[in-house]
């Protein structure tokens, strides 16, 4: 499925769901909200926070965790995500780069894996 504005995604170390948001820049619509090429990447732009997170490799939680004694200690979620979704659609671009589909992932530094939960939208296929 095409990936849109309002998709909602959860890291695998995040502790809530999070929307995406896309702006429309691309200027292609799906139900009147814009969709999502794999550069819609971009922390706290299109990447909100997943509530706490729970991730070790997380310089926050590895200092909390360790104030607490070895007791891990979720905190803040703050998204790391430097590069692009992964796969995508490439057989239909958009805006010069492929379009979003719901099964790509994106990796966060801190070691965690965001997926979508749903595409935002279900009327548009991609192959």
């Amino acid at each position: 499925m095409q990936v849109c504005m309002g998709a909602n995604m959860m890291c695998s170390f995040g502790m809530a769901p999070s929307s995406l948001v896309v702006l429309p820049a691309n200027r292609v619509m799906t139900g009147q909200v814009p969709d999502a090429n794999i550069m819609d990447h971009i922390p706290m732009v299109n990447i909100m926070p997943f509530g706490a997170c729970m991730s070790i490799a997380n310089p926050s939680v590895a200092a909390a965790t360790a104030a607490a004694l070895g007791v891990l200690t979720p905190m803040p979620c703050i998204p790391a995500t430097p590069a692009p979704w992964v796969a995508g659609a490439p057989t239909v671009m958009l805006g010069n780069f492929p379009t979003l589909d719901n099964i790509s992932t994106l990796n966060c530094i801190w070691a965690g894996v965001i997926t979508f939960v749903t595409p935002g939208e279900f009327t548009v296929m991609v192959p």
